[in-house]
């Protein structure tokens, strides 16, 4: 069986998590309109009949003005020297700036010149008008060297079957691959603190998911019962009142939605304690960082 490794890079919220959980068939990235979203490089293995893919989430590269987003920003570039390819996602909507044209020469400096050719992945092109498609892709064709260009939407599967051809004719044998049951090497604890995030996001304004993280205190399996007691970090008190919302709504609704979408991921029962806690300045200290696992 053919086995490869392909890391998936590009600025943030252009669609990369949503790209690897179609490939893999379930979810093993949360995924948010919010940009830097992902923080942490994601592992997530498609199986094919004929071949097994290592596909690598990575965060959004973007300018960093704190300690973690330096850390997201190096973990990106850090899966280039697992992967034996590489593909740069792009959001089709978007006419290619500044910010496109450094990621693009980045990948082109830090990819080793032996490997294969960078796959260019034009993705949301379902949110787009059909002519304006041809020009952007004409635009980026200009910016690179690519071995293939292929416009795309990961979010409703429009040319994935493409992408899913060119991925398996350039993988090769590289040694063994996972078993068939592996899908990812997110524990349930970081998933359980991921899913949480991912419904803070959903819940609150666009100016705190930055300084939003997750803490799982605790995780303790019963038999088929999880007992998960987990804190929200905030960076000031404003940001805790968000949070908790009135009269306690906002952070039991956050529970809530968190604790059904753990059950169906787990197979099993949840029981959730959330508490909301302020952690000032923690994108920039080292030490709440490292108790982030970041």
């Amino acid at each position: 069986m053919k086995f490869g490794t392909m890391a998936i890079l590009g600025r943030p919220n252009v669609g990369k998590s949503t790209l690897v959980n179609r490939l893999v068939r379930q979810k093993v990235a949360i995924v948010s309109d919010k940009p830097q979203t992902t923080r942490t490089r994601i592992l997530g293995v498609a199986h094919f009949p004929q071949a097994q893919v290592a596909l690598l989430d990575t965060p959004g590269l973007h300018r960093p003005r704190h300690r973690l987003n330096k850390r997201m920003v190096q973990a990106a570039w850090d899966t280039l020297y697992e992967a034996d390819l590489v593909a740069v996602m792009v959001d089709g909507r978007l006419r290619p700036g500044p910010g496109d044209r450094f990621v693009l020469e980045q990948v082109a400096d830090r990819w080793p010149s032996h490997q294969s050719l960078p796959l260019l992945l034009v993705n949301k092109i379902d949110l787009m008008a059909k002519p304006k498609v041809l020009p952007i892709i004409k635009a980026y064709s200009q910016m690179g060297t690519w071995s293939d260009i292929i416009p795309m939407s990961a979010k409703t599967g429009l040319n994935v079957d493409r992408l899913i051809e060119v991925i398996l004719n350039r993988v090769g044998d590289h040694g063994e691959g996972y078993s068939n049951e592996f899908v990812t090497d997110q524990s349930m604890r970081n998933f359980a603190a991921e899913i949480i995030r991912e419904k803070v996001l959903d819940r609150t304004r666009a100016e705190l998911p930055y300084g939003v993280a997750v803490k799982v205190e605790e995780f303790i399996e019963q038999g088929n019962l999880a007992r998960i007691s987990a804190f929200i970090w905030v960076e000031k008190q404003g940001q805790k009142a968000i949070v908790i919302g009135k009269g306690g709504a906002g952070v039991k609704a956050i529970g809530t939605a968190a604790r059904l979408e753990m059950e169906q991921v787990f197979e099993m029962k949840v029981f959730l304690e959330l508490r909301v806690k302020v952690k000032e300045a923690w994108r920039d200290t080292d030490h709440l960082l490292a108790e982030l696992g970041y």
